[in-house]
């Protein structure tokens, strides 16, 4: 099928639209949560409020998405099993990758007081926001275990190609906290506790409602048992799954290095800056929600394609993803161009924050351009359980381009900030976008 062709067929693109769909009005939810975070604390009376919820979520996020390989990797393998039709390999997976959550989460609660002040000895925030930063993170990092948990049961029913069930799973759980947050800092008047205790019980939410979807996915498997499913309660047989979480993790790590830099350098150029720096990277999130939508299909369809050894399946997904992904980048940026300063005052009241906001807004205008192509082959290599690609291309990303630009140009403040930032998106676009050309001329995808 001519390429031409392929944009038009209406099947595929109904397809795609069937599994994207679901996950990017549910990952809309996401961003929306953090927005609502702002929001609701950046209507507070100090700019230190917003900044503490900033440098907690951040050292959350941190730990979280380190730890997102839970996620990517049984998505990527439970698809491939998927695409083979083995169910046991499937529900191996599930059961070992929750284990590993297990073990992670508690290790989190355990080592919370070391982690927080290893963070906060890291950053030049005052100390308003260290205090305010710590009050969050002390409440917070009791949904840790849940959070990792829910990656697992989101990543093994994305993989099962179930959106709608990861979409009902996130939409829940994140009204919930919207809700609860609303209620707790404007009605209860809680303020940064209000905003933290709010994640926590939305955490443990999505875990009821996810645990819910999975138990009905695997009730439609032939031969299902509960005792069955509890004889994979051991490790043998894990090692494909560590040595993918291993690539993803040194991936993830270093993604997390250069966008907690932008939290903890911002940090230390004053109040305003961190609290506007914090309304634009929240903006940022609907930019990669949006797009990751998109690359969910695009795990999926690449997983279920390399299961079934179908190379014409998996070069045909990917130049349909790249389509959509390319259309959603531009209006994307069409957006924030025509919005972006009524964005920004609907997240802040503050004036001295929206002034600085603007002052940084045309970098996340043009960010979309330089971005979405690495968050969609992101998504066709975590189908392809090619972690090692991904890691390579971060690593280059992070420490050839982005800390080196940073440093040339730290003169420029904030300003440097933003653009290493953009420079490391377009260099992990060129990576993942030029070896997957060199891949396909080969044809050694599977």
């Amino acid at each position: 099928m001519s390429t031409t062709a392929l944009l038009l067929n209406r099947q595929k693109n109904k397809q795609l639209i069937a599994l994207a769909t679901p996950m990017i009005l549910s990952n809309i939810t996401i961003p929306l949560l953090g927005l609502v975070d702002t929001a609701v604390i950046g209507h507070l009376d100090h700019a230190y409020y917003l900044g503490g919820v900033a440098l907690g979520s951040t050292l959350i996020t941190l730990i979280v998405w380190l730890l997102g390989f839970l996620r990517m990797s049984t998505t990527g393998l439970v698809a491939q099993a998927y695409g083979a039709n083995d169910d046991h390999y499937q529900q191996q997976l599930l059961v070992q990758g929750s284990l590993l959550a297990l073990v992670l989460g508690l290790m989190a609660v355990i080592l919370q007081q070391p982690l927080l002040d290893l963070a906060l000895n890291l950053t030049q925030a005052s100390e308003a926001v260290q205090i305010y930063c710590r009050q969050y993170v002390e409440i917070r990092i009791w949904s840790i275990p849940f959070a990792l948990l829910n990656l697992v049961l989101l990543g093994w029913l994305l993989g099962r190609q179930q959106p709608k069930a990861a979409m009902w799973q996130l939409i829940i759980a994140n009204t919930v906290n919207i809700g609860l947050d609303v209620l707790f800092v404007i009605g209860f008047d809680w303020q940064v506790k209000g905003a933290a205790l709010a994640s926590v019980i939305a955490d443990i939410c999505a875990f009821a409602v996810a645990a819910f979807m999975v138990s009905k996915q695997l009730h439609l498997d032939k031969h299902f048992s509960w005792g069955k499913l509890a004889q994979h309660c051991r490790f043998n047989g894990i090692s494909k799954l560590l040595k993918l979480n291993r690539d993803i993790f040194i991936r993830s790590l270093c993604l997390q290095a250069a966008f907690s830099f932008m939290t903890f350098y911002g940090a230390g150029l004053g109040d305003n800056t961190i609290a506007a720096n914090a309304v634009l990277l929240n903006l940022l999130m609907l930019i990669s929600y949006g797009l990751d939508g998109v690359a969910y299909y695009a795990e999926a369809e690449v997983g279920k394609a390399y299961g079934a050894k179908d190379n014409r399946l998996m070069r045909d997904s990917v130049t349909l993803a790249f389509f959509w992904s390319a259309i959603i980048a531009l209006l994307c940026c069409v957006s924030f161009y025509l919005g972006g300063q009524a964005f920004i005052q609907l997240l802040t009241s503050i004036e001295q924050v929206q002034i600085t906001a603007l002052q940084f807004l045309p970098w996340l205008i043009l960010m979309p351009l330089w971005a979405f192509n690495c968050y969609l082959f992101d998504g066709v290599y975590i189908g392809a359980a090619k972690g090692d690609v991904m890691r390579n291309s971060m690593i280059v990303s992070t420490f050839v381009v982005y800390f080196p630009l940073w440093y040339l140009l730290q003169d420029w403040g904030n300003h440097s900030l933003w653009l290493a930032l953009s420079v490391f998106m377009l260099t992990r676009s060129l990576t993942l976008g030029w070896h997957y050309l060199a891949i396909l001329r080969h044809q050694q995808f599977t």
